[in-house]
């Protein structure tokens, strides 16, 4: 299973991409320098865990993405709160940790 194949990881791409893009002119550099961490984590994460080589390696990095998702919807959350953020931006933390689940359960069946 190759992660660039994956809509899963395709998704967690393109929500760091806007969120990269989102934040470009934000002044808040801690926030900023946060959550964009966090976003680049949850592909990087994907890619790392679906390229190695056993399956409870796999788990463990998809584990880390998943953990990183709740990270950044709580970054994401605050963000709308306080202006910097729109709340569409937020809805796809969601459906990538669900979808993250989905990925858990069937590497755990392999």
């Amino acid at each position: 299973m190759q992660f660039v194949n994956m809509e899963v990881w395709k998704r967690s791409r393109l929500l760091a991409i806007s969120l990269y893009r989102e934040m470009s002119g934000l002044r808040d550099y801690g926030f900023k320098d946060q959550i964009t961490r966090s976003a680049l984590s949850v592909p990087s994460n994907i890619a790392e865990g679906l390229e190695r080589g056993t399956n409870p390696d796999k788990c463990r990095f998809i584990e880390y993405a998943k953990g990183s998702v709740a990270e950044l919807r709580t970054q994401i959350d605050i963000g709308v709160e306080i202006g910097y953020i729109p709340i569409d931006i937020g809805k796809e933390c969601c459906e990538l940790s669900l979808m993250l689940v989905g990925l858990l359960k069937k590497l755990k069946a392999e």
